[in-house]
């Protein structure tokens, strides 16, 4: 046997995943309450107890981790133009597993910086114009956050003529230079900044996060490798964000079965992530603004099930969540702030499991309404034609419903229904009809974490633990 232990540390919970790789297989799953205040590591220890009831002993060859807690990879990000270089500059740190906290364009005032500075972003992307273009706002921008009082990390990923010059600007700073995200209008070139983002969270907000694997409560009574940890407390590498594992799971999973849409809810935020190019599809459609990376991760921070459960009733209104629950509006206004208040709260009764389904369902329904393209009619001087902005997700024939809010749900068919295309919203490019595959053990980070050590084992895991 080959046992790897993954590790997921949440928002709200703190997952564990034991796999065997020599054959493949799950050994066993299992979570508890995620401790940001006393420590991640309290949390750990729980969830490796519960682990160690189902499994018994095990000794484990090596510990991986990836983490959303303690605000999870917060980052801003600037650019010029909103549709152009913001944008591609969003995408970029979405798609490393990044909540955008701020997003800025054009040339930051004295306001912004203070904004900013009062946000401490663990992260900085600073972007703007193409290759060959005007410096100028770039530059700008470099200086004034060279006088900003803060620590944070900046990567310079904008036109690659003022690169140089504002990392002369930002020499007192932990500054890092990168390629440009988007070199040409049109052009997206989002992975250099990607890998660099990563780095960064494993080279230093890790650490400064107190989840570098020096914590030595984490054993929790699970035996580790005596070899690797000379016997004592084992170690574990922290290798990426959660949404970044999610999203290589994702990947994994799409190139074995086909394009597909994932939504995780979680208890702070509520991420979609969608597999497919997301062109357009039929005569008469016209595409408008930057092209979708084929791998593409939203975020709405905003949206979650404990911590941004207002969130969702502010998205989706009162009257909207109390529908869907069948409750009076009273009753879900009390709820919502209780749940608010108490995050470690379990639906137990037949009124906490009916405001669960409406606050998931809205959760849904909004998170892919803004993650999914759109079409909007025109006239031209040949005719009628269609503007096409973002991805086009209605031919998507599989629906992941992954979070624990989805999997340990009693109408997950239901609430998958709330990610498909509706005659509330007809312009939205939502998927029509697709297949709902439940991540029942909650283990689709666990799989991108088991990806980088052993993919053909993440794969075999991964497509049998899907139903």
């Amino acid at each position: 046997m080959e046992n790897i232990l993954l590790i997921d540390y949440g928002s709200t919970y703190t997952k564990v995943t034991a796999v065997d790789v020599s054959e493949p297989r799950l050994l066993g799953c299992a979570s508890a309450y995620t401790t940001v205040d006393t420590g991640v590591g309290e949390g750990l220890a729980n969830a490796l107890m519960e682990l160690e009831r189902q499994t018994g002993k095990l000794e484990f060859h090596k510990r991986l981790a990836c983490s959303s807690a303690a605000g999870g990879l917060r980052m801003v990000a600037i650019g010029l133009v909103p549709e152009l270089t913001a944008k591609a500059a969003s995408m970029a740190s979405m798609g490393a597993g990044a909540k955008i906290v701020g997003l800025y364009s054009y040339e930051l005032t004295e306001d912004d910086v203070a904004e900013i500075t009062a946000k401490s972003p663990d992260i900085l992307l600073l972007t703007g114009g193409t290759d060959g273009g005007n410096a100028k706002c770039v530059l700008h921008n470099a200086e004034m956050l060279a006088g900003a009082a803060c620590e944070f990390p900046i990567i310079i990923a904008g036109n690659r003529s003022g690169g140089h010059e504002a990392m002369r600007l930002l020499a007192h700073r932990r500054a890092y230079l990168c390629e440009n995200v988007m070199p040409s209008i049109g052009e997206l070139n989002i992975e250099p900044a990607r890998k660099l983002i990563r780095d960064i969270f494993l080279e230093r907000i890790v650490r400064a996060k107190g989840l570098d694997g020096g914590n030595k409560s984490g054993s929790g009574g699970v035996s580790g490798d005596s070899k690797k940890s000379g016997g004592g407390s084992p170690g574990y590498s922290v290798l990426m964000p959660t949404p970044a594992a999610v999203l290589t799971a994702t990947q994994l999973l799409a190139a074995e079965t086909g394009e597909l849409v994932a939504i995780d809810v979680g208890g702070a935020t509520t991420d979609v992530y969608s597999i497919t190019d997301g062109a357009p599809r039929g005569a008469g459609v016209i595409y408008k603004g930057l092209p979708e990376p084929f791998a593409k991760r939203t975020v709405e921070g905003d949206i979650g099930m404990r911590y941004s459960a207002q969130g969702i009733v502010e998205a989706a209104g009162i009257p909207r969540i109390a529908k869907l629950a069948g409750l009076s509006e009273e009753t879900v206004s009390g709820q919502v702030e209780y749940l608010t208040e108490h995050t470690d709260t379990l639906p137990e009764t037949t009124k906490q499991k009916a405001l669960d389904f409406a606050l998931a369902a809205a959760a849904i329904e909004t998170a892919t309404l803004r993650h999914a393209g759109s079409l909007e009619e025109a006239y031209t001087a040949t005719g009628r034609v269609y503007i096409q902005t973002g991805k086009d997700l209605s031919d998507v024939g599989k629906i992941v419903l992954t979070g624990g809010a989805l999997i340990h749900a009693e109408k997950q068919a239901d609430l998958a229904a709330y990610a498909l295309y509706s005659d509330r919203e007809p312009q939205s490019l939502r998927p029509k009809k697709a297949e709902v595959l439940i991540d029942k053990n909650y283990i689709l980070a666990s799989m991108g974490l088991l990806c980088g050590y052993s993919q053909p084992a993440a794969i075999e895991i991964i497509k049998t633990a899907l139903t």
